[in-house]
């Protein structure tokens, strides 16, 4: 059974940094593509990025396109979001996610099915 657990979240003033971790359980996460994606209040599920299985391409919004960072780490089984320069815009619920089809948009929420519980990120001076 695949479960995947997000950690990291919390307050983060407008300019800092926050680091976001996606830890799996019943699968390698080495072996998919695993994306992160945010749901502000009142709006729809949103892509901010993903790294792909095997040779880890990276893709990002372009909304945070030099300032996250999406990271896999193997040996831990996780994959990370960097998220520096933070902004208002930025705030919501995190979750991850993976699939074991094949991806045709890594930033499209309905490829994926399964899905961690998500971790909130609050934006605020």
């Amino acid at each position: 059974q695949v479960q995947l657990v997000e950690s990291g979240g919390g307050l983060v003033q407008p300019g800092g940094s926050l680091r976001l971790s996606c830890a799996a359980s019943g699968v390698s996460l080495s072996t998919l593509t695993v994306g992160w994606f945010r749901q502000a209040p009142g709006k729809e599920r949103v892509g901010v990025s993903s790294i792909s299985s095997y040779d880890g391409i990276q893709t990002y919004a372009d909304s945070v396109k030099g300032r996250f960072t999406i990271s896999r780490d193997n040996g831990r089984n996780i994959v990370s979001l960097q998220m520096d320069s933070v902004t208002p815009v930025d705030a919501g619920i995190y979750s991850c996610a993976t699939t074991f089809w094949q991806i045709m948009e890594p930033l499209n929420p309905g490829e994926y099915d399964h899905w961690g519980q998500g971790t909130q990120v609050a934006v605020s001076s």
